[in-house]
């Protein structure tokens, strides 16, 4: 069953706004930050939209291939949190356990 909101995705703004965030960043970020080179597939929402339309308009979007977009956003959405490191090892993500008491 399609989310309520599920319709968003085939306006012409979004498919707009999709094509954009791919020519701007072609690549996965999720692969990029294991030293991978993927081609991106999907304009994902950093933020869950959860049918909330200004969100859905203006939040900040993140390229991902169909294996991450599918598996490893999932995870991150379900737990509250990305796994994401920086050059350092350090995990990028605010709500990440590490970054709570910094």
């Amino acid at each position: 069953m399609r989310e309520a909101w599920a319709h968003f995705y085939d306006t012409a703004f979004w498919q707009r706004r999709r094509r954009q965030q791919l020519l701007a960043h072609p690549l996965c970020k999720y692969c990029a930050s294991d030293g991978a080179v993927t081609p991106a597939s999907h304009a994902d929402h950093v933020e869950p939209h959860r049918g909330d339309w200004n969100l859905f308009c203006l939040g900040e979007l993140q390229s991902l291939c169909a294996s991450c977009h599918n598996s490893k956003k999932q995870s991150d959405e379900a737990r509250g949190y990305t796994t994401l490191v920086d050059d350092d090892g350090w995990p990028t993500d605010p709500k990440h356990p590490a970054n709570r008491h910094r």
